[in-house]
């Protein structure tokens, strides 16, 4: 492919932009949050203020999860933008083991979480969702950005991160991810005309580059 084709192609596609919120104490102590709402800690606010959006998103669109610290971190993030709340970006509901440790959980007897894990995108906790729920939700709104034509940002949780990631790369989520997600981060895709994602890059840094001394 040349380099005007490359530029071509990229023209008929819409930027995605994926941010996880701020962390929670919850995030702090390991504890798996799923659907239970719960608020940034002091730190996850000092941190989502502290982060500095790419100039060019300002005419993106910012959608978030109705979950709290979701909507605060998009709230800090994109003072100027109004934030639209769709329940599609929801955290996974992780059943009866949010509140927990997923350490302890693998350590308790009878638990099964190794065997869970070992799912993949068929994984669920005990009444819980599926990472192919997950997805199925997720693509109708993918749908609808790709169709509207708009660029768009999208302030979400891990496990849906780790949900698109698996749409645009094909891992099954058995073993490592292909890219790790880093904290303090964007993540950059694109969506063709059907809503097909791919990735454009991973682990952009929302923290203020340092100024390079004279």
């Amino acid at each position: 492919m040349t380099g005007a084709q490359m530029t071509g192609a990229m023209s008929e596609t819409v930027p995605l932009v994926a941010i996880r919120h701020a962390p929670t104490e919850w995030n702090q102590a390991r504890r798996l949050q799923g659907r239970t709402d719960i608020a940034l800690a002091a730190e996850g606010v000092a941190a989502a203020q502290g982060w500095r959006a790419e100039p060019g998103w300002t005419r993106y669109r910012v959608l978030a999860s109705p979950l709290q610290r979701a909507q605060e971190t998009a709230r800090l993030l994109f003072p100027a933008h109004q934030i639209a709340l769709d329940p599609r970006l929801m955290e996974m509901d992780f059943g009866t083991w949010e509140g927990k440790a997923l350490a302890d959980l693998r350590a308790e007897p009878g638990a099964e979480a190794a065997a869970r894990e070992s799912l993949g995108l068929d994984f669920s906790a005990p009444g819980g969702e599926t990472p192919r729920q997950v997805q199925a939700r997720l693509q109708p709104l993918l749908n609808e950005i790709a169709a509207a034509g708009q660029p768009a940002i999208i302030v979400t949780h891990k496990a849906v991160l780790r949900a698109l990631l698996s749409l645009a790369t094909g891992w099954a989520m058995l073993g490592k991810p292909p890219v790790k997600l880093q904290p303090d981060s964007a993540h950059l895709f694109r969506l063709d005309r059907n809503g097909k994602i791919s990735v454009e890059k991973m682990n952009v840094s929302l923290l203020p580059r340092r100024a390079v001394p004279e």
